[in-house]
């Protein structure tokens, strides 16, 4: 008993401390989830606590079903627009980009610890995946947004990289376990099933899984606990059929994420949110656990020469080829080859051949464990700045200070919210009585709080700095709401009149339109051609906010594009000489 109630201190100790230790990672700038796998080692063998942790198995375990709840809220939150935007990039970056990563990763693993070439493959499909936890968590804690195609691109691909390094490890890690069988089509045609089979039971799940929540009639908290069931639940049918569970998984949570007219989602999310964080926690701090940190010491320089080889040769290369049909400008292919940050998936795969008793078993582990570290503290600390020097970072959206949806209010056309903003200096409709703020979506006004008052009697309130206002309205309609009645970020490092310039013009503007107004240098365009055919000419693929021509003196950005990628408006500023 006194046993049981040691291991819930230290895990309470250790979860607790880990919480507050964002903080350090917000302050310094540090990978925050670099912060949660230190505090495992400081606990670990090594460490302060002393705590021994050997056990792959449970590892494992945790690990896998920390995976689950990860890339089930990864996929909740992938909207379609970033599927048109960048799926076929980011699916060939998640399959030929990952065998590209594992052959010259694999081929450098080889020479410099004298493993076999299949050895050396597998140490490279361990170390293929890229972690779309790691680099978003900076993002998020550092409030950078960038230009969605990049964006959307390392979304999907690290959502979706997973399964092939997965299916890759487990291939060779059998050829490995039984050497007579070597490389055959048999191998080649289980990852085709994996894939097939993932994929065609993730899509079955995520439909199943919304078509039941719109039969059962459950207190909503129960729903954020279902479709945990729901995800566990279709990994191991997936597993069992011989699919890749986790491709199935990331695939159930873009359906149900995207599932029309389904308010139990906005509850899903919100508890999701927190059940992935504790996941990555709770990942992290094993996995610190399991490792001995003086056995880093052996391979330091070996597996430093192997990073390098990684992050300088087979990640550039990997996205050089993979993109290359695409035409990626230089500065996305350039951030996208560096942002190949490595996270708990390597380490987890690198139990593998640890389970499986394959020779070198512990080396794999370490040198997967060593090579994240150097991931997360060289990449992981140059993201924010290298992303700001390549000019990708984009003003954020303005969006409500809080929202919640009408669950059990039901409509045949869309779901209701409740959705407040707080009124600063800098918001549109400041100062301006509610009737005479121009919103031309549906939208009621349902209250106003003042200086903690809740002022019930006004109809027709002047808004005020300092306000609370609370609104009724379509869950489509408030990002165009936000327009009018959210901040828009005065005294933020970018804001939008200050990266998209003073003056908006239509995109359906022409060249002659803009020289009555503008000085503009001869050139071989027609006086004809519109704004957004000179971006259609030049970009040659869709379109995203954030995109930029210059013409003489003027930069034109691109500041709406609509969903089917249609430049609709531009911003007209100088250009920086």
């Amino acid at each position: 008993m006194d046993a049981v109630n040691l291991t819930i201190l230290v895990a309470g100790v250790l979860l607790f401390f880990s919480i507050i230790a964002t903080q350090l990672s917000v302050r310094s700038g540090a990978p925050i989830l670099l912060v949660f796998l230190l505090l495992g080692m400081l606990a670990g063998e090594d460490g302060i606590l002393g705590i021994q942790f050997n056990n792959p198995d449970i590892a494992l375990l945790i690990g896998s079903v920390a995976l689950i709840v990860i890339l089930f809220d990864g996929g909740l939150r992938t909207q379609p627009e970033r599927f048109r935007v960048a799926l076929g990039p980011a699916a060939v970056l998640a399959s030929l980009g990952v065998i590209i990563t594992c052959i010259i990763t694999g081929i450098g693993a080889a020479y410099l610890f004298g493993l076999s070439w299949v050895e050396g493959l597998l140490l490279g499909a361990i170390l293929g995946s890229t972690d779309a936890a790691a680099v978003f968590s900076i993002f998020q804690s550092q409030g950078l947004r960038i230009k969605e195609r990049v964006s959307a691109t390392l979304e999907i691909e690290s959502g979706s990289n997973d399964p092939m390094a997965v299916m890759l490890t487990i291939t060779l890690v059998s050829i490995l376990a039984s050497p007579e069988l070597g490389f055959s089509w048999m191998a080649v045609l289980s990852l085709v099933q994996q894939a097939v089979v993932g994929a065609t039971l993730g899509y079955l799940g995520g439909r199943a899984f919304v078509k039941v929540s719109r039969m059962v009639h459950i207190h909503a908290s129960f729903f954020p606990l279902l479709a945990v069931g729901g995800s566990v639940l279709t990994y191991g049918l997936t597993s069992q059929l011989g699919g890749s569970g986790f491709l199935a998984v990331y695939l159930m949570g873009y359906i149900v994420g995207n599932a029309p007219k389904l308010p139990q989602v906005h509850n899903i999310l919100r508890v999701h949110d927190g059940l992935a964080w504790l996941s990555q926690i709770v990942m992290f701090l094993m996995l610190g656990l399991l490792m001995t940190p003086s056995n880093l010491l052996d391979i330091a320089v070996p597996a430093l020469l192997l990073a390098a080889v990684l992050i300088l040769v087979a990640r550039p290369v990997a996205v050089l080829i993979s993109l290359s049909p695409f035409h990626f400008p230089w500065r996305d292919r350039i951030f996208i080859a560096w942002v190949g940050l490595r996270g708990a998936v390597p380490i987890v795969l690198a139990l593998f051949p640890w389970i499986a008793g394959l020779e070198n078993q512990a080396l794999y582990f370490e040198i997967a464990f060593f090579i994240v570290l150097v991931s997360l503290i060289v990449q992981g600390w140059s993201i924010l700045p290298f992303a700001r020097k390549l000019g990708l970072e984009v003003p954020p959206e303005a969006e409500p200070n809080s929202r919640t949806p009408l669950e059990s209010v039901t409509t045949k056309n869309a779901i209701l919210e409740i959705a407040t903003f707080e009124i600063e200096d800098d918001t549109p409709a400041c100062d301006l009585y509610w009737n005479d703020i121009s919103i031309h979506e549906p939208v009621e006004f349902m209250g106003l709080i003042r200086k903690g008052e809740w002022l019930r009697t006004i109809a027709n309130p002047k808004l005020q700095a300092g306000d609370t206002v609370l609104v009724l309205t379509r869950s489509e309609d408030i990002p165009r709401i936000s327009d009018v009645l959210a901040s828009h970020g005065t005294g933020k490092r970018l804001t939008k009149k200050t990266f998209f310039g003073d003056f908006v013009l239509n995109a359906d503007s022409t060249v002659a339109d803009l020289s009555q107004f503008y000085v503009l240098p001869e050139t071989n365009v027609k006086p004809d051609e519109t704004i957004a055919g000179l971006f259609s000419h030049q970009f040659r693929r869709r379109v995203v906010v954030g995109d930029h021509i210059v013409i003489g003196s003027l930069m034109l950005t691109a500041r709406d594009v609509a969903e089917d990628g249609t430049i609709r408006k531009v911003g007209v500023k100088a250009a920086v000489v």
